[in-house]
């Protein structure tokens, strides 16, 4: 048996508060699994390609070879793995594949269509000793997370060759939906295996992520620019337009259409600053127009000629009318707020909703007729896991004992914050408003009927706000933000003379998401104060639940401490002050590059109520569900929890 990589903490126990329930889980078991060694292998591919197109030779390598295999299909994760349910001929070998034509994808640079794989024995698996591992018997051991990384690649490999796949999700047109400017959201599968005590189990979830729509170039262009249909392009393209075109569909891989008897693949680089009309190339030593150019050519009489090309190599030009965009190409741009919202809508589901999707799920995964699980044995339960579970007590909330109901009992899992005050209410002392939105939209008088509103309500929820008008400066949102932040710092430094500046107010304009995550690294990072943010859309007709909402955060942020549960639910942490802590690693979203980051999150509470927290923060290499630095982590936590608590 090999070293232990890790020891798991044994429960203590089985709870038995609360009422008892039955539930189901998106949990699929495993009913059958190879129990004899499953065979692992290292796979290099020369010259180096992405995952995807690595894949692709890969299973052309299979099919070709089978003899040389032995007749075994080996499943691959797309990188470096290779794993076989029995012992292969050879024990390392090179082979040689090329690629046809239609398997190569679309690049500038036109990639490589030979490649020499080389395969080597790396290790064997003991699938007993995973077995015993889930009946308790052993330890957690490399072999046992090697033997669960190939389950993983198994139940993933097929299904990676029919359908765009990231990390452990695939996608399928499937009820896709169209969202704005020739986006669509497609519909996703996550599946994972996952140790469950005594069995094997299968996590199947929904995912989505966003994909361009296939089709006429033209009408994608025609959505970006939110026209009605292409004919209401023909007044042309201004400058702007053309801008906000480029943008969206540059790197975009299209297909040519006025030649069917040899369509081309490229990728988009740029647009033409003239129409097709007054775009002109050197041919047979002369001057020639795109347009010009395909009516003598193809006998192709350009109906969009006032409208640029798209440049796919340096001296390429195709009219937009003659392009199609390639199928099941993701789009890897940040998502703008619109976008966002759609995809929002697109993904909120009723549990019983997501359920029947996760079961169509299951059809599409084909567990049963799956001829990779067949030969190692594998079986999957089409049935969700049955679960046995409780409703807890509702616990009691305490409020500050001035405020006319100081203990709330939520029904639902719901209360508001009516004649109730905070436990402890923070005091600000040294503060300003630092507005990126102009006079225009936002007129001075508007921001202070909001801040007084705030600051009425700050006091009424128990809080103590010393200086109840805090100077107020303007920002441009695409300007130096760190330059604004600290202008408003100042601003509020000199007000306060000795005081240090607590909090900067940032009013933001109804955008995306960039100006507010620019706003918390530069004042987390460089300054060294806490913001709080609001959008301009709340500063006309301010609401007192809204405003509540703002002074619960603030309060926070200064010291305060908003609401605590009583003594008698959290005797044990108050008997022998104790620390909770919760981790979580945060992966990058399916429009995502491979090469985006994970974030790992380590949370503690800081004083023996557990009613305030601090976080520990680390970037960790994309897709890693391991917390790497997870020691020191705990470490801050723990020495953070011993200075306050004692």
């Amino acid at each position: 048996m090999e070293k232990e990589t890790f020891q798991i903490i044994k429960r203590p126990g089985i709870g038995n508060e609360g009422e008892p329930i039955k539930v189901r889980a998106n949990f699929f078991e495993v009913t059958k699994m190879q129990k004899t060694k499953i065979i692992h292998y290292d796979v290099t591919i020369k010259p180096e390609v992405p995952p995807r197109l690595n894949r692709k030779v890969f299973n052309l390598f299979s099919e070709k070879n089978q003899e040389a295999l032995g007749g075994v299909r080996p499943v691959f994760d797309g990188r470096t793995n290779m794993f076989t349910h029995k012992p292969l001929p050879f024990e390392g070998k090179s082979f040689d594949v090329k690629l046809e034509e239609g398997n190569v994808p679309v690049a500038r640079k036109r990639p490589p269509e030979d490649f020499r794989i080389t395969i080597r024995k790396a290790r064997d698996i003991d699938m007993e000793e995973l077995f015993q591992f889930l009946f308790a018997k052993s330890r957690m051991t490399e072999n046992c997370q090697m033997a669960i990384t190939a389950m993983d690649i198994i139940i993933s490999h097929e299904i990676s060759a029919k359908y765009p796949t990231v990390r452990n999700s695939f996608y399928t047109p499937q009820g896709a939906r169209s969202l704005f400017g020739g986006i669509e959201a497609w519909q996703g599968y996550y599946q994972s295996a996952r140790p469950t005590r005594g069995k094997m189990m299968i996590n199947i979830d929904l995912s989505a992520t966003a994909f361009y729509e296939e089709g006429p170039l033209i009408r994608m262009v025609a959505k970006i620019l939110d026209l009605r249909s292409p004919n209401d392009l023909r007044k042309g393209l201004s400058d702007k337009d053309r801008q906000k075109v480029e943008k969206r569909i540059k790197n975009l891989k299209i297909r040519d259409n006025h030649n069917p008897e040899n369509k081309r693949k490229f990728k988009i680089e740029k647009l033409t600053k003239t129409p097709a009309s007054h775009t002109t190339f050197d041919k047979d030593g002369s001057r020639i127009d795109v347009k010009t150019y395909f009516q003598n050519q193809f006998n192709k009489r350009l109906i969009y000629p006032f409208l640029p090309c798209v440049v796919v190599r340096k001296t390429v030009y195709l009219p937009l009318e003659v392009c199609d965009v390639i199928p099941q190409q993701r789009y890897m741009r940040k998502l703008d707020k619109n976008l966002t919202d759609e995809m929002m809508k697109f993904t909120r589901q009723n549990p019983n909703v997501r359920a029947n999707k996760i079961h169509d799920g299951l059809n599409i995964l084909n567990y049963k007729g799956n001829e990779y699980l067949k030969q190692f044995g594998m079986e999957v339960s089409k049935d969700m896991a049955v679960v046995n579970a409780r409703i807890l007590p509702t616990p009691t909330i305490q409020y500050h004992q001035s405020s006319r109901e100081h203990r709330v009992r939520p029904n639902g899992g719901a209360w508001n914050l009516r004649d109730k005050k905070v436990a402890n209410g923070a005091t600000l002392s040294s503060w300003s408003v630092m507005v990126f939105s102009n006079y225009k939209h936002l007129p001075d008088q508007a921001i202070k009927f909001f801040v007084r509103e705030l600051v009425n309500t700050c006091q009424d929820t128990g809080m103590n706000i010393l200086d109840r008008d805090p100077p107020i400066c303007r920002g441009n949102p695409i300007g130096n933000i760190e330059e604004s932040l600290n202008k408003a710092y100042l601003n509020a430094k000199e007000k306060a003379r000795v005081i240090k500046p607590q909090l900067i107010l940032c009013i933001l304009p109804n955008a995306g998401p960039e100006l507010y995550a620019e706003i918390k690294r530069i004042s987390e990072t460089a300054i060294g104060v806490a913001t709080q943010c609001i959008q301009s859309i709340h500063m006309k007709n301010p609401k007192k639940q809204y405003c509540a909402n703002v002074c619960l955060k603030m309060n926070v942020k200064l010291g305060g401490e908003n609401s605590f549960l009583i003594p008698e639910h959290i005797q044990f942490l108050i008997d022998d002050p104790t620390i909770l802590m919760g981790a979580d690693v945060t992966h990058p979203t399916a429009t995502a590059d491979d090469e985006s980051p994970s974030y790992a999150a380590l949370c503690g509470s800081m004083n023996v109520k557990a009613s305030r927290y601090a976080a520990s923060l680390r970037v960790q290499t994309g897709g890693t569900e391991i917390i790497i630095d997870l020691e020191n982590m705990v470490k801050e936590s723990l020495k953070a929890f011993i200075k306050l608590v004692g």
